[in-house]
């Protein structure tokens, strides 16, 4: 049983986030934030897949403007991404904001991030303090490790926040390497009980990235730690909100949508699993409810080995059994395989 570490609940717009709240999946959006259409339309494709905060870019003033517009006509929470000048945040923040994310690595004037945060605890909009290993600050450490030096960087912007009366405050250290990034969140958590936002920066395209970040964020989610998430990959942001629900999903945390069990396959199938599951699976994206569905190579220990799933399909030469819970329900030919399991769905979900 995972025990999550206890941390400081804040609101973002519409999401809590830290205390008992369940870990939030964010993205960011892929368009020019000034295309403002665009935008508003992938931030609701990627609303409708799940996901619960989502950070724009905001590299100037018209982008930073922008916002206004863009909060009208969507439904999440929105964070702006400042980077160089405090003066996009104060007209981020002005456009409603609900959020900041600065990285101390390139606004690090105390007297212009003290402007910043003024106008933050006006309008109760939180700051996440974003450390990224590619961009930190001159090390107050010169023989610290990049992951000391990174947990530093978080603590020295978390003291300046605080003695400004804020507190506010969500924290990520990400790195492209996934130990780097592991043992700076270990050692965080036992410094500061501010909320942790996990990532696994530049992770890559689709496949390679979503292994590396598995493997770094599902350790961490697993030791307890994290608060919210973002996959970040070179692809759609809709694959990032996929990806870790899936993430989610396999260590229990969440409930989002259908999970798909289903056999590699091997010498002894007598069917095409393979492509059975790849078409139960294209099937399954039209469902939000959640269940666990089985697609098994073998009709003698398919139920049996796939026993946790709510419905599932046992295929064996030319024919194969719909079970529910393990117990067979009916058996049915080779060509109604797949209709006849997700008419089983249906009735299990109904």
């Amino acid at each position: 049983m995972i025990i999550r570490r206890r941390s400081k609940s804040i609101k973002v717009g519409t999401a809590t986030i830290g205390g008992d709240a369940p870990i939030v999946v964010q993205s960011m959006t892929k368009t020019d934030t000034r295309d403002i259409r665009a935008t508003i339309n992938q931030i609701k494709e990627i609303a409708d897949c799940g996901c619960e905060i989502v950070r724009v870019a905001v590299p100037d003033s018209e982008a930073a403007r922008a916002i206004t517009t863009i909060k009208e006509n969507t439904s999440i929470p929105i964070i702006a991404d400042i980077h160089f000048d405090y003066r996009l945040a104060l007209e981020a923040l002005k456009s409603g904001a609900d959020g900041l994310r600065l990285n101390p690595g390139n606004i690090n004037d105390p007297e212009q991030i003290a402007k910043v945060v003024l106008a933050a605890r006006e309008r109760q909009a939180p700051i996440r303090i974003g450390i990224n290993a590619g961009s930190l600050p001159p090390p107050s450490k010169p023989c610290a490790s990049i992951s000391e030096h990174m947990v530093n960087a978080a603590l020295e912007q978390i003291e300046l926040l605080e003695s400004l009366d804020f507190d506010l405050i969500k924290v990520s250290l990400k790195a492209f390497d996934v130990p780097t990034t592991i043992e700076a969140y270990r050692v965080i958590v036992s410094k500061t009980s501010y909320p942790l936002h996990l990532g696994i920066t530049e992770a890559g395209l689709f496949r390679t990235g979503a292994v590396r970040s598995a493997v770094g964020i599902g350790i961490l989610l697993y030791e307890g730690i994290g608060d919210t998430i973002r996959v970040s990959l070179s692809a759609h942001p809709r694959e990032e909100v996929t990806t870790a629900y899936e993430i989610l999903k396999s260590l229990d945390l969440r409930q989002h949508g259908p999970i798909l069990i289903s056999c590699p396959s091997c010498g002894r199938a007598e069917v095409d699993i393979i492509s059975l599951a790849e078409s139960v699976d294209a099937n399954l994206k039209e469902i939000s409810k959640p269940i666990k569905v089985a697609v098994m190579g073998c009709i003698v220990n398919g139920p049996g080995e796939a026993k946790d799933a709510d419905v599932g399909i046992a295929c064996g030469k030319g024919k194969g059994a719909i079970f529910r819970k393990g117990k067979v329900v009916r058996t049915v030919a080779k060509k109604d395989f797949l209709d006849a399991l997700m008419a089983e769905v249906k009735n299990f979900l109904t």
